[in-house]
């Protein structure tokens, strides 16, 4: 995959010790990855830098919103998110990226790329389970949540106390273990 230029971040000539670095994220860098879950997306990012005399550790932390649609409704909503993420850049023969805290790049080189680092941080802080925020506090009217309701079986209280009647034969089974 290509690089994309701006979170390449060149360590030559900084001197040792912490430096920060400042990034605005929108959907076009999602789209590089082919990720298209977002419909919008406006986080901030904040990378620390810090160069040592033999690796460099980074510090991604971001917040921000991502517009994503609602997994019971369908309706799109600013999902929040924020985190931080921590890896550490060592020199080696040859790239290697294969550890997730840890990434090798080969000796003599002057830069290095942060892309990949931020799109997974950024994806696996977006919870699995979607739900707008409207749903959960019952502000929300939707078709869908209509539909919902309408379909939702109704149990009537005699109903509700013959589900909750036990077969005889299983209290039977159970008086045993208590029986010991």
């Amino acid at each position: 995959m290509e690089e994309l230029k701006e979170y390449t971040i060149s360590f030559s000539g900084l001197k040792l010790g912490i430096h920060r670095f400042d990034f605005e994220i929108k959907k076009p860098f999602f789209d590089h990855f082919e990720y298209e879950e977002f419909n919008d997306v406006a986080v901030d990012l904040e990378v620390i830098l810090e160069k040592k005399s033999t690796f460099l550790e980074f510090t991604l932390n971001y917040s921000g919103t991502v517009r994503v649609a609602c997994d019971v409704t369908n309706e799109l909503f600013n999902q929040p998110i924020s985190g931080k993420y921590n890896f550490v850049v060592k020199f080696g023969e040859v790239y290697n990226d294969e550890d997730d805290d840890i990434l090798v790049i080969p000796k003599g080189s002057f830069e290095v790329n942060i892309q990949q680092p931020v799109y997974e941080s950024i994806i696996l802080a977006v919870p699995l389970r979607r739900v707008h925020p409207g749903v959960e506090d019952g502000t929300l009217k939707s078709e869908i949540l209509e539909k919902l309701e309408e379909l939702r079986p109704n149990y009537s209280e005699q109903e509700k106390e013959e589900a909750e009647e036990t077969d005889p034969r299983w209290d039977e089974l159970k008086k045993l273990l208590t029986d010991k």
